[in-house]
């Protein structure tokens, strides 16, 4: 009898194109140049002069005809705006929190809620550090303590939730400076810095239960909050026939408020917000957004974009756009796989990250190979990542030294229903071009440094 041949099923993306966007092809004496002029920095890269855009999935996404049809229901009222409550409905419908205060984009709510929580000579543990979360804790007066898991560190390691709280580390931190001198517990999910990996909901009842027991507020970085969502309910036990919004609800139940770049689960090109369950923690931010942003009912936003993010919170737990942009970053892995380049294990969430440190392994980390390897895969395609390395780690507020952290990663993020598999295949052959004459390769050195978040405005020179 012959064999049954399996039939092998593909995914495809859950839209089809209606509106194209012309890209430009530049030669490769052309990205030299440009990249000269920029001092190798790729956030420093005039758009025009770049193929393909994976330096952020931030405000880079695609809207859908849904959102662009609610745009043109824009409320531009100076208060009490339409849109407003129709978003604030939708916060307190898919994160489940009652009071909500909108911003102009994520970066703001970190500010507003490091101001308001945190006292000087605080702490703040958190799952990894993020380069804004942690300055606006450094510059509100408190030290960022890093409490993942031991595995997170470690590009090869294939933990599945390699976002985890270490327990023993935060327990360590608390005996050690006080429950009262903890400001609150950070946790991000999927962790950004570690390579877009998520945390278990196991992990997230532990960590709320200690907080609960010690009398500790627990906040969430909501920003990718359904990318963690999918993979709890991919790799946790218990959860594979539940919905993505059902999983976000249940992961913001925990909390005692949490902040969103609307950014990139909405798929919006700006805004954020900050909720909480706290009503006294909601009326100093109400205050707080009229003096740095603008009224409580548009934090800075127009009326056309508070709508464009409500619909987005709608559209954001649909299984189908969740799993199509995973799906993305999985086969991208999968391809690079095969060139036998390092990345990070598990494939995470939002995007691939290189392991600059295996790849250029001549260079020293103060010659900045993360940094190089970002600019060397531009030069070679037009494709542009960006370093989360020794740049993005900056420099210790107290000695001014290079903070040397394990992960030294490119970053190339995917932005949502913006790309095909084609632009994947052609950004893989380009690294496995680069990987070929990585020998050859020579580190950088930093000839300006900006005050605050360097990587975003640091220039170099080829050593």
């Amino acid at each position: 009898m012959a064999k049954k041949k399996v039939i092998k099923k593909s995914w495809a993306e859950p839209f089809k194109i209606k509106v194209v966007e012309p890209i430009k092809m530049t030669s490769r004496a052309h990205r030299e140049k440009a990249a000269e002029e920029a001092g190798y920095n790729t956030f420093l890269l005039k758009s025009e002069d770049v193929y393909i855009d994976l330096l952020t999935d931030s405000g880079t996404n695609a809207m859908s005809d849904y959102q662009w049809a609610g745009m043109m229901l824009g409320d531009e009222a100076y208060a009490g705006s339409k849109n407003f409550y129709y978003l604030w409905d939708n916060v307190k419908k898919y994160y489940g929190m009652p009071y909500f205060v909108p911003t102009h984009q994520g970066r703001a709510a970190e500010h507003m809620i490091s101001q308001i929580l945190i006292r000087k000579g605080d702490y703040v543990p958190g799952n990894m550090y993020f380069t804004t979360t942690r300055l606006h804790q450094e510059l509100a007066g408190a030290t960022f303590v890093d409490v993942i898991i031991d595995q997170a560190h470690d590009p090869a390691n294939e933990h599945p939730f390699k976002g985890n709280i270490d327990l023993k580390k935060l327990d360590k931190l608390v005996k050690k400076v006080g429950s009262k001198k903890i400001a609150y517990v950070s946790m991000a999910g999927p962790v950004n810095m570690a390579g877009g990996q998520p945390f278990s909901m196991k992990n997230l009842i532990e960590v709320h239960d200690y907080c609960k027991e010690n009398k500790i507020k627990l906040w969430f970085d909501a920003t990718r909050a359904c990318e963690n969502a999918f993979f709890i309910k991919e790799r946790e036990k218990g959860y594979k026939e539940k919905s993505i919004a059902a999983i976000l609800k249940e992961m913001c139940s925990y909390f005692d408020g949490l902040w969103v770049s609307a950014k990139k689960d909405l798929m919006v090109n700006i805004g954020g917000f900050l909720a909480t369950r706290n009503k006294k923690v909601f009326e100093e931010a109400r205050n707080m957004v009229v003096v740095y942003e603008g009224l409580h009912t548009y934090g800075g936003l127009a009326g056309r974009d508070m709508e464009a993010m409500a619909r987005g919170i709608e559209e954001m737990v649909e299984y189908d756009n969740v799993r199509m942009r995973v799906k993305q970053v999985e086969y991208c892995g999968n391809e690079l796989e095969k060139y036998g380049i390092p990345f990070v294990r598990p494939i995470g969430g939002h995007a691939i990250f290189l392991d600059a440190k295996k790849i250029l392994s001549h260079l020293q980390q103060n010659q900045f190979p993360a940094q190089t390897l970002a600019a060397e895969i531009y030069i070679d395609s037009g494709v542009r990542g960006m370093e989360r390395g020794i740049v993005s780690a900056g420099r210790d507020p107290e000695t001014g030294d290079h903070r040397y952290p394990k992960l030294e990663l490119v970053r190339l993020t995917f932005p949502r229903r913006v790309y095909t598999q084609a632009h994947i295949d052609v950004m893989v052959e380009s690294i496995a071009s680069v990987y070929e004459y990585r020998k050859k390769i020579k580190g950088l050195k930093m000839v300006y440094e900006p005050k605050y978040l360097r990587f975003f405005q640091g220039r170099f020179e080829r050593l």
